[in-house]
């Protein structure tokens, strides 16, 4: 098969990567995805691509990248049961998607607005046969990480409605345990669920929820704070919320509680109809903090 009939996959059993070949899942028809945006599209040099990937962590040494010659940007790259399509783009990416992406990530105004300037992406599409989806954003962070030694000035997550500045996932930065840190040392609300705050006209307040947990079959999680002073609690709190459901498998609906601190407790509900600002795109629980003699009325 040619790299462009490997890119678009085939739908057959056990077709995943043979002998180094890389072949894209043709099962997978909505593949999470990150946004890599550059000042300039990187050169289409498929071996250094290769070798950064294999510098990243000791288990990847066997990855590779295969990219079309005559196109600017355009392959696959693998390791494993991981492959990862990748299409590049002479053009910035959608403002629209840029400002969603910016505006509500939590790193320097200089940073964002080098983002906001950027003139060249490329769309990183999982495309392997690994069904975990925080395996699969790993490794679509692995690549980001490898482009952020091309020029990479930032890492978008559209689901996610949040970025981080692309040097963030140097393998230099990381370190040699770089995806065990991915998986583990990075908390979920900063590039793979986001975390977001807004006020709303005629509201004290403000309100702070997370977004792309749906991605990972998990709820989003929103709350009604005081103000934008408690935006680090309530992200330690839904991170740590999501993550015990991501590795334990439980299940949260309206109604339930759990404790989320010495004595504090959380108590989840629907949002009310005229929480319209709170919908979508899955599920969306409103937590609601209580002591635990409040907690044990209920």
């Amino acid at each position: 098969m040619s790299i462009l009939e490997r890119f678009f996959g085939r739908k057959e059993k056990n077709s995943s990567n043979i002998q180094g070949v890389l072949v894209a899942n043709a099962e997978i028809d909505n593949p999470l995805s990150l946004v890599v945006v550059f000042d300039t599209l990187p050169e289409n040099n498929s071996k250094e691509l290769t070798r950064l990937l294999r510098n990243y962590h000791s288990s990847m040494k066997q990855a590779t990248c295969e990219l079309v010659p005559e196109l600017d940007f355009f392959g696959l790259a693998g390791w494993g049961k991981h492959v990862i399509s990748m299409v590049g783009f002479k053009t910035p990416y959608p403002q629209e998607s840029i400002e969603q992406c910016v505006a509500p990530a939590h790193y320097p105004q200089e940073v964002k607005e080098q983002v906001r300037a950027t003139s060249a992406n490329i769309i990183l599409y999982y495309k392997g046969y690994d069904t975990s989806p925080l395996e699969q954003y790993v490794a679509l962070a692995v690549v980001a990480g490898a482009l952020s030694s091309m020029g990479a000035v930032a890492v978008l997550n559209e689901s996610a409605h949040t970025s981080l500045p692309a040097g963030v996932f140097k393998s230099q930065e990381l370190g040699k345990h770089s995806l065990e840190m991915l998986r583990e040392g990075f908390p979920l609300t900063s590039l793979f669920c986001g975390f977001v705050k807004y006020e709303v006209e005629d509201i004290e307040g403000v309100w702070m929820r997370t977004y792309g947990a749906d991605c990972f079959g998990l709820p989003d999680f929103a709350a009604h704070a005081q103000g934008h002073h408690e935006g680090q609690k309530y992200s330690d709190i839904f991170n740590n919320v999501l993550r015990y459901l991501l590795e334990s498998g439980a299940e949260m609906a309206a109604g339930h509680t759990m404790q989320v601190g010495k004595t504090t407790f959380m108590k989840l509900r629907d949002p009310l109809d005229d929480e319209y600002y709170l919908q979508g795109p899955g599920t969306t629980l409103v937590v609601e903090l209580i002591e635990e003699d409040e907690c044990n009325a209920h």
